[in-house]
């Protein structure tokens, strides 16, 4: 299989994991109630069975994402490099603190 093939593969899969994850996060979210109301169910799965599921997704999201930079990590630094100049490693290690900054912000919003 040459690299096209398994780029498109990846992207494919991505999307399809990406979108997968949105709508488990909004059934979570907005239709399977939480708590004791006894109609925890949806489409024959338990709320905990949904956050499972909504979990491994997630895991294969992350592995997903490594091959992906890896197969483009040659555009992603070429093209840095065209917008940034000589600043080009500088940008790559905003963009990297700036995902941190995101998590943490994240994690601080859901203990609140």
């Amino acid at each position: 299989m040459n690299k096209n093939a398994l780029k498109y593969i990846i992207n494919t899969v991505l999307f399809i994991d990406v979108c997968s994850i949105a709508a488990i996060g909004l059934l979570l979210g907005f239709v399977i109630p939480r708590g004791e109301q006894g109609s925890n169910y949806f489409l024959g799965l338990h709320r905990h069975e949904w956050v499972d599921i909504h979990l491994f997704l997630s895991i294969l999201l992350l592995t997903l994402l490594v091959f992906h930079l890896w197969f483009n990590w040659t555009w992603i630094v070429q093209s840095t490099k065209r917008y940034f100049g000589d600043r080009w490693k500088n940008a790559l290690w905003f963009i990297l603190w700036a995902w941190i900054l995101v998590l943490i912000v994240g994690w601080i919003a859901t203990k609140l």
